[in-house]
């Protein structure tokens, strides 16, 4: 088995900000909707268009500002435990999680991997 296993499919992009107003106005003038607005150590708001979705979120003037400065990538998860069992024999670190955060209507539980060019890429399960 591979943690890829129980990836369903994409589920969303990080990207921090520091200024969430102008983030906010940037994103619906390309046709995004906000979908889900939080709190979590700041501000979060996802945007959708059809079946994309971006996270942005406060990062207390520490997001970077320059290209490439996505945070990370998500995967949705069918089984977030067993995805983790097949990500530690990875050897890749987990870097964090698991954690639970009660985001959407019943929360999210995942974890964050990093990669060999310093990438997070994330598995998350909605309940």
């Amino acid at each position: 088995m591979a943690a890829t296993n129980y990836v369903t499919g994409y589920q969303h992009i990080g990207i921090p900000t520091n200024d969430m107003e102008k983030t906010i106005a940037f994103y619906t003038a390309l046709g995004f909707q906000i979908k889900y607005e939080t709190e979590n150590n700041g501000r979060v708001v996802f945007f959708e268009h059809g079946d994309i979705l971006i996270e942005t979120y406060e990062k207390g003037g520490q997001a970077t500002g320059k290209r490439g400065a996505i945070d990370h990538v998500a995967l949705a998860v069918s089984d977030i435990e067993k995805t983790m069992e097949e990500v530690k024999k990875t050897g890749y670190p987990i870097v964090e999680g698991p954690e639970f955060l009660p985001f959407w209507e019943n929360g999210v539980r995942y974890i964050c991997v990093q990669g060999p060019n310093t990438e997070i890429v994330e598995f998350l399960q909605k309940y």
